[in-house]
């Protein structure tokens, strides 16, 4: 009996593989448009720069998508340092992440500013690394009750000592954890944050070495990359460098992810729309879909509603899509939810959650609800379909319950949690990353 069961259970991983790596868990776009007129700050709102609409947030989650990067200028927020922040800018700024957050989706705060405030860069003898702590001491303090703001420390440091952007982040982060917020923080590397240049020193001390000292008391944070695909890696050409580059681009950064047990995010990537370059990307995503156990998952450059006939921009233009959007709803997977469930033979009186956090170091937690009290087993299941450990083996009261699994002798990899009642089951997956 317990090896046709195991078989089974092989049979449904099996079956379900495809699907598995249809989606990373985070999938989205870059709405731009509060970045915009670096040269006038801090500007004139709707004239020199704007936010992105309710109708875009609609397009977007309507395709299946459940993140957005938001761009934003710091001098606009805080018009000087230490200030409190602007009242129409921080409002300009709620009203979109609160819509989008209702939506469902995951709102990535980036301040656009490439370690720099009115161009001193950060941690220099003209702005102290206290300013940009206390922008976002100022940040987390006003989001950090809200689990779907992640916290973007910076776009593209650039033109700085590696050392000294990794101190300006830790600081960053610290002052971030000071506040209690335990939102995921991403993490950029210096020299606009290449995943090609993560391991070269053309810039000095390689963020491969550099990154390895990023200290997070709660230890949630991912490195954000960005990767283009033509010649130079820049995002300023139409024509990529062959239909593998995305993967080829991404190998050595995943192999340093895996490596040293770290996460990874995509967070700016575009192409124009040509044969070469839209086989390039979805062989990057393709790379991605693969190693989900160390990527987190990715953002599109971009759109938002100034960007006009701009090459990489997936704006739909009079309702229509862009090209570049088939290929990615060939990576995005069911619009109608985030984590679609492993297997499943439910009738309806009960339900299992998602796990979280996931990916997850020592501890998780699985949530699950039953319509009706009885005999309930929820176990924990290798990729093989064998049972490597029972959590839970009792009789259950209807309504919700939450398990807080320790599995600090579990090995890094992807496994599945089963809910099995008497008149069904579910299973989905999670990944220990140690």
């Amino acid at each position: 009996m317990f090896r046709r069961q195991t078989l089974f259970f092989a049979f449904l991983l099996l079956c379900f593989h495809d699907q598995l790596l249809a989606q990373a868990q985070l999938v989205g776009v870059n709405l731009a448009g509060a970045d915009f007129g670096e040269g006038n700050l801090p500007g004139t709102y709707n004239v020199h720069y704007t936010y992105p609409t309710s109708a875009e947030v609609n397009y977007f989650t309507g395709k299946g998508m459940n993140v957005f990067r938001l761009p934003f200028r710091w001098e606009r927020l805080q018009r000087s340092a230490y200030a409190e922040f602007d009242v129409a800018e921080l409002s300009r700024m709620e009203g979109f992440v609160n819509y989008a957050t209702s939506a469902g989706a995951s709102v990535i705060l980036d301040p656009h500013n490439y370690a720099r405030y009115f161009g001193n860069v950060i941690g220099s003898a003209n702005l102290p690394v206290a300013a940009f702590q206390d922008f976002w001491r100022r940040l987390a303090n006003h989001y950090k009750n809200n689990s779907k703001v992640i916290f973007g420390l910076m776009n593209e440091p650039n033109s700085m000592s590696s050392e000294l952007w990794r101190d300006d982040a830790n600081a960053a982060i610290a002052a971030i954890r000071r506040t209690g917020a335990t939102n995921l923080i991403l993490v950029p590397g210096n020299a606009w944050t290449g995943a090609h240049s993560w391991a070269q020193n053309w810039y000095g001390t390689p963020n491969a070495t550099t990154m390895l000292t990023i200290v997070d008391s709660l230890d949630n944070h991912a490195f954000e990359v960005h990767q283009y695909l033509d010649s130079n890696s820049s995002g300023t050409s139409a024509t990529c460098s062959g239909a593998t580059v995305g993967s080829q681009r991404l190998q050595s950064f995943t192999n340093w992810l895996r490596q040293n047990h770290k996460r990874g995010f995509l967070g700016e990537f575009g192409v124009a729309n040509n044969q070469t370059c839209l086989a390039a990307v979805d062989d990057m995503l393709d790379h991605i879909d693969a190693n989900t156990d160390v990527w987190l998952g990715w953002t599109w450059w971009a759109a938002g509603p100034w960007w006009g006939s701009y090459m990489f921009s997936i704006e739909p233009a009079n309702g229509v899509d862009k090209p570049q959007m088939a290929v990615l709803l060939e990576h995005i997977g069911n619009p109608s939810t985030v984590e679609a469930p492993v297997a499943q033979n439910i009738p309806g009186d009960f339900s299992l959650s998602q796990n979280y956090p996931n990916p997850f170091n020592a501890r998780t937690i699985i949530e699950f609800f039953l319509g009706q009290p009885g005999f309930v087993r929820l176990e924990i299941i290798n990729s093989l379909g064998q049972s490597i450990e029972t959590i839970l083996a009792e009789e259950l009261s209807a309504g919700k319950h939450a398990i807080n699994w320790n599995a600090d002798i579990l090995p890094s990899g992807t496994y599945y949690y089963r809910l099995q009642t008497s008149t069904g089951f579910e299973i989905k997956k999670l990944v220990a990353l140690k």
